[in-house]
Formats: C-alpha cells, structure tokens, sequence
C-alpha cells in the first residue's frame, strides 16, 4: 500500500516536471535557436541575453538540471517496468506509450551530448556559446542528421507528454476531451518542429 502511495507521488511529480519547468525551458531553448534562422548576430544577441541572467548557474541546477536528471532517470525506471493497457487504452495510444518511452531514451542520452557539446565547453573549456560553436559541430552532416533525429525526438516526447500530463492530473476524464487534444498535441508537435528543425539547418 505505501509503494502505491509513493508510486502515485513519484509519477505525478515526474509528470509535472516534464512540463514544468522542463517543458517550459523546451519552448524557450527552442525559441532562442530559431533567432539563427535570423543570422549569426540575432542568436548572438539571444544567447548572450540567456547569458547575462543573474544567478544563472543556480537557476540552471535549480530548474534545469535536478528537473532532468530526475525527470530522466524515473523515466528510464517506467520505461523498462510499465506495460501497455490494452484494456484501458486504443491500440493507437499504446504505440503513443511505445513512442514515449523510446524518445524518453533517445532524450536523455541527447541531453547530455548537447550539453557536453554546448555549457560544459563554456565551463571547462572557455569556449562561448555562441552561434560559431554551433555551426562548427553541424558542419558535419552525420551531426545534422543526428541532431534532426534527436530534436524531433525531443519535442515528441514533450508534445505526446502534454496529453499525458493532462490525463494524469485529471483535466482529460472523456474519450473525446482525450481525442480533441491529440490533435492538440499534434499541432504542438509540428509547429514545434518547424521551429527546431529551421534552426538546425540555419546553424549549417
């Protein structure tokens, strides 16, 4: 009864951290990105902005990283323990749940990468983040392709998360609440892409 308990807690602490502040952060790591599309100085400009922020090291701990790690971790442990509910949910939703799972991985494992090729240069290595430092990892079409993967992988997994952060907190309890914000979420998805995937290409 008290694993239960703890369960429940758990998952919904995991689902709300995967929209706040992670999701949130999504939108707006995104949103600076796209400013390359505008050329080299107005994601410069934005990325310096980001920069200047006071306290950033502790906002970045404080509601960037613990979030993640947290969040990526009990999502590795539902990963390889949850089953499908064929029962409870269509056939469609459970291939969403397969899909969630898969992109949760690819996700994490990106994370990381990202990071080491972006904050952790600043930290250990001097280098500035910066739209040069950018388009010298993308010059390499292998890193294109992966970046590509990984960003769409990415915004899946936060755009299919919004549908199921809303069933687990309550707001979607009919089947066509449920169908409405799929396509919702689908939306979300493809706007959300466009916005990341022109940015990569604007850093090549």
């Amino acid at each position: 009864m008290a694993k239960s308990k703890n369960e429940f807690y758990l998952r919904r602490i995991h689902s709300l951290l995967g929209i706040i502040p992670i999701g949130a952060f999504l939108v707006v790591h995104l949103l600076i990105n796209h400013q390359a599309t505008q050329g080299a100085a107005a994601f410069n400009k934005a990325s310096n902005f980001m920069e200047s922020l006071p306290f950033l090291l502790v906002i970045e701990f404080l509601l960037i990283y613990i979030p993640i790690l947290y969040h990526g971790l009990y999502g590795i442990h539902i990963a390889f323990t949850a089953k499908e509910n064929i029962g409870h949910y269509s056939l469609f939703r459970n291939w969403m749940f397969a899909l969630q799972r898969l992109t949760g991985i690819i996700t994490f494992v990106f994370v990381f990468v990202h990071l080491w090729q972006t904050n952790l240069q600043k930290h250990f290595f001097g280098k500035a983040v910066d739209y040069e430092l950018m388009h010298k990892t993308l010059e390499n079409p292998v890193w294109v392709v992966i970046y590509i993967i990984c960003v769409l992988s990415v915004i899946f997994h936060f755009s299919n998360g919004l549908w199921s952060f809303c069933v687990t907190w309550g707001f979607l309890q009919s089947k066509k609440s449920q169908r409405i914000f799929t396509w919702i979420s689908l939306i979300v998805f493809l706007i959300l892409s466009y916005i990341g995937v022109t940015a990569i290409f604007a850093f090549v």
